[in-house]
């Protein structure tokens, strides 16, 4: 249990997707003019992260890791599928922003055309695609750590946009020049908070 919040608050504040691989830049500077339209783009994105992630776990445990197939039949114990690992991600990836984006339609109208092209868009979220990879990588022991990345990253990643709105939302009372106006001025304070999130590297869970 104390492995799963540990996984959880390091991928909120440590493992930032935004503030530590600045992954999902494009959706994150776009959508977060306003803190209406962010909450609505973040809360898709944490759904995703949190159905896309221990689904890819299983995949790749039961089906494409070598010898993962040896549950099927010990005679496919030596293949390896491994390599489908990627194309297979962006599809599980695809399928669950779909139902995202028919649930959205259907029950928020304004704020799916508030979104725009940008609620279809987080099928290519380099974020979403990184928290999966990232999976890969970190080896994660049962389902239920990975779930708890996936929610862990996806709620890092809403509490990176709207941070971002609710200051870009003030910065138009600001007095900002005219060559920083726009994204000039949103990159600056992203680098400027991603500086403030590495300060919570010293925690010690």
């Amino acid at each position: 249990m104390n492995n799963i919040i540990d996984i959880f608050v390091r991928s909120i504040f440590i493992n930032n997707m935004v503030f530590a691989y600045f992954l999902g830049m494009c959706s994150y500077i776009a959508v977060s003019k306003t803190v209406k339209t962010a909450t609505g783009l973040g809360l898709a994105v944490i759904f995703v992260m949190t159905i896309t992630v221990p689904v890819d776990y299983l995949v790749l445990k039961y089906i494409l890791s070598p010898g993962a197939l040896s549950w099927i039949s010990p005679k496919l114990a030596g293949v390896d599928l491994s390599f489908l690992s990627f194309i297979v991600f962006i599809a599980i990836i695809a399928s669950m922003v779909q139902l995202v984006e028919m649930f959205v339609e259907r029950f928020a109208p304004a704020l799916y055309s508030n979104l725009g092209i940008f609620l279809p868009l987080i099928a290519v979220n380099c974020a979403i695609l990184g928290a999966s990879l990232f999976m890969q990588e970190k080896n994660f022991s049962n389902v239920w750590e990975a779930t708890s990345y996936g929610l862990g990253s996806g709620t890092g990643w809403f509490l990176a946009i709207i941070s971002m709105a609710a200051i870009r939302e003030r910065l138009k009372y600001s007095k900002i020049p005219r060559a920083l106006q726009g994204a000039g001025i949103a990159f600056i304070i992203t680098g400027l908070m991603g500086i403030a999130f590495m300060s919570f590297m010293g925690i010690k869970l």
